[in-house]
């Protein structure tokens, strides 16, 4: 049996505080603050609070000749102003809906000490069923094609001082890939680490579709100061398929590289202390 197809591995107190499901789709220049507006109408009984914030830039990974950055000054001419991002949320704050001209975005977020991850499995059905209520209301709206071009997975993590790892200069603790050598004894040890990597994701029939992009970065708690690393893990790329189903199949597949990731990338020691129920 291939790694690939090996029981995912779960946590029974995994560290996440956050994730978000995600499709970039070709812009829809009909739908603005106003049909946003009225689509609200379709969430409003479950998420009854709004914010508005600005549109997130469009995120492509890109390969081979097109991958390498243009080097030169653009110039843009606006008529107007973009569409804001609209958010729809509950009133706990612990999940939304996110909305603009070009994404569609479902987060669950950790609010309170309380809150416990919700795990996938609701989240994509959720995610399933909110997207076909947009994709049923562009289409009664007339604001154009729902044209996939680029699904995400992304979850942070919050990674507390335990037995295992006590402060930012332990990122060697925590994670795989960070390793504390040098060639004398004149540096000792760090005041604070971090690392950022990128691995491919092959779609069936091996070419690149995606990247899995691996952020490991020192940071502060904001109610006790107390030191953490913001540990986030993030899926990216286009769907082999058409439609709402090629989103969902990227999505689950992203998934499957998030988590798979997230083991790799952390230590054994570090799984012992999250209670790690399938090491595969």
């Amino acid at each position: 049996m291939s790694d690939q197809e090996e029981p995912l591995p779960s946590f029974q107190k995994p560290p996440v505080v956050e994730v978000a499901l995600s499709v970039q789709f070709d812009a829809l220049k009909g739908l603005g603050t106003p049909q946003i507006g009225l689509l609200w109408q379709e969430f409003r009984s479950r998420l009854p609070v709004t914010e508005e914030q600005a549109p997130l830039e469009p995120q492509v990974e890109r390969f081979g000749a097109a991958r390498r950055p243009f080097l030169g000054v653009a110039f843009q001419m606006m008529s107007k102003p973009p569409a804001p991002r609209c958010w729809f949320l509950n009133t706990e704050g612990t999940e939304l809906i996110q909305v603009q001209t070009d994404r569609f975005i479902h987060n669950w977020r950790k609010a309170g000490e309380g809150d416990q991850y919700p795990r996938y499995e609701r989240l994509r059905k959720a995610f399933e069923e909110e997207l076909g209520q947009f994709v049923k209301f562009i289409e009664r709206e007339n604001l154009g094609q729902f044209v996939p071009n680029q699904c995400e997975v992304s979850y942070v993590n919050h990674i507390v001082p335990g037995a295992v790892w006590k402060n930012h200069g332990d990122l060697d603790k925590a994670i795989t890939v960070f390793q504390r050598h040098y060639s004398d004894n004149f540096l000792g040890a760090a005041e604070e680490a971090n690392t950022n990597l990128q691995f491919v994701i092959s779609g069936a029939t091996g070419e690149p579709i995606g990247r899995l992009h691996v952020s490991a970065s020192p940071v502060f708690g904001v109610k006790d100061d107390l030191p953490m690393l913001h540990l986030s893990l993030t899926a990216r790329g286009r769907p082999e398929k058409e439609g709402i189903d090629g989103v969902m199949k990227f999505l689950d597949l992203g998934r499957n590289w998030v988590v798979r990731g997230f083991k790799s990338i952390t230590t054994p020691e570090m799984h012992r202390e999250w209670r790690i129920q399938n090491a595969g």
